[in-house]
């Protein structure tokens, strides 16, 4: 099937459809059934969109789909541009249909909290009605610097992108942050929202970030911190470190929030606290920051290298001769002996930084962390 390259001319709204003008004559229609924002990869899996023929662009602006049959056996190729200038257009109508219907529709809690499986754990385990904004982001790592602006968010998006193996196309990190943004501007103003973290460089920040974002919004916000809570109402005698909201299962969730849901609120005078914190973040371009003493902390961009070389040497002195590992196990094993918050994607990133500084050798292709192997030049001290 022959696909053709098209470039989006005219877009125009008969909701619930929308048209797309692509070149001088064709029309692609997207039916928008659900008040869930689109990302690329949605549209491109979508079976909600036909394509129509016309004589000519003079057409386009009374064309109704319903008058005409669509076009079968034919396809067309789009870059992720013009996927992306799509989903804005989509989502610019889904938002305008949640803000007419917001006050009605929202009658439970809103829920945000860093990570989308943090995020799956509080949709499974908190009762109906609610809704659950997850970040789809790692806030521990990455510049912050004018976040949420377009240039910030353009600056963030470039690093990651030029040094983290995240398996997603970069206007889909894109639009997914865009559309948490959307979310969270359509909080109706009378529901209580709940923000959900640990002690963690990663959710402390995501955190200070959501207060933020939530800065003109009246509603009443409830911390929850896991870590804490944990330690309130399941550790017991139980040694083991839980810093993280991802490490807790639904049930556990679950039952924090049947216990603190009627605490009281963040005072105002935290919440403009925390939001200075977040404005003192967004001013820098570091790339690292760690949870120390109850404070997020910037730390030097190699501050897990010599972790990383002392973990190889250990390996290496398991074998009988100096043998390439996966670097999966390495980056591994690595996190599960740290009492904090590590993020495995930087550490990947760090290691390949050692392979180009001739550290360390490299065998296969470091497209992700369970495609090559590693090992050190030399056991440190031979």
């Amino acid at each position: 099937m022959e696909k053709e390259r098209v470039i989006l001319i005219k877009t125009r709204v008969n909701y619930p459809f929308i048209y797309f003008l692509v070149e001088e004559n064709l029309v692609l229609m997207y039916r928008i059934e659900t008040d869930k924002y689109v990302t690329a990869s949605t549209l491109i899996d979508s079976s909600n969109t036909e394509m129509y023929e016309l004589p000519s662009a003079e057409n386009f602006e009374s064309f109704i789909h319903n008058e005409k049959e669509p076009v079968e056996g034919r396809s067309i190729f789009m870059n992720h541009q013009g996927l992306d200038f799509m989903a804005d257009e989509i989502n610019k109508q889904i938002q305008r249909t949640r803000q007419l219907n917001k006050a009605e529709n929202q009658i439970g809690a809103v829920h945000l909290v860093t990570g989308e499986s943090p995020a799956g754990s509080l949709r499974s385990g908190l009762d109906r009605p609610k809704t659950v904004i997850g970040f789809p982001d790692a806030f521990s790592i990455g510049p912050l610097w004018k976040i949420p602006e377009k240039e910030g968010l353009d600056f963030r998006k470039e690093w990651l992108f030029d040094n983290i193996n995240f398996e997603q196309e970069d206007t889909e990190y894109e639009r997914k942050f865009k559309n948490i943004l959307l979310q969270i501007e359509d909080i109706a103003p009378h529901v209580p929202i709940y923000i959900w973290y640990g002690n963690n460089a990663e959710e402390q920040t995501g955190l200070r970030l959501n207060l933020t974002l939530l800065k003109d919004k009246p509603n009443k916000i409830y911390l929850m911190n896991t870590t804490e809570l944990y330690e309130k109402y399941i550790a017991g005698d139980d040694e083991s470190a839980y810093f993280h909201t991802g490490m807790l299962d639904s049930k556990q969730l679950k039952l924090f929030f049947q216990k603190e849901q009627n605490n009281k609120p963040l005072s105002e005078e935290k919440r403009i606290n925390f939001q200075e914190e977040w404005h003192s973040l967004s001013q820098k371009e570091e790339v690292l920051r760690v949870w120390k003493n109850g404070q997020i902390q910037a730390v030097p961009k190699d501050y897990y290298d010599s972790l990383i070389i002392e973990k190889l040497e250990k390996l290496h002195q398991k074998q009988e001769s100096l043998e390439f590992i996966l670097t999966a196990k390495v980056i591994g094993e690595l996190v599960a002996e740290q009492e904090e918050f590590v993020d495995y994607f930087y550490l990947e990133f760090r290691l390949r930084q050692l392979v180009y500084n001739g550290k360390l050798e490299i065998k296969g292709i470091p497209k992700s962390m369970r495609h090559y192997q590693i090992k050190l030049r030399k056991i440190l001290g031979e």
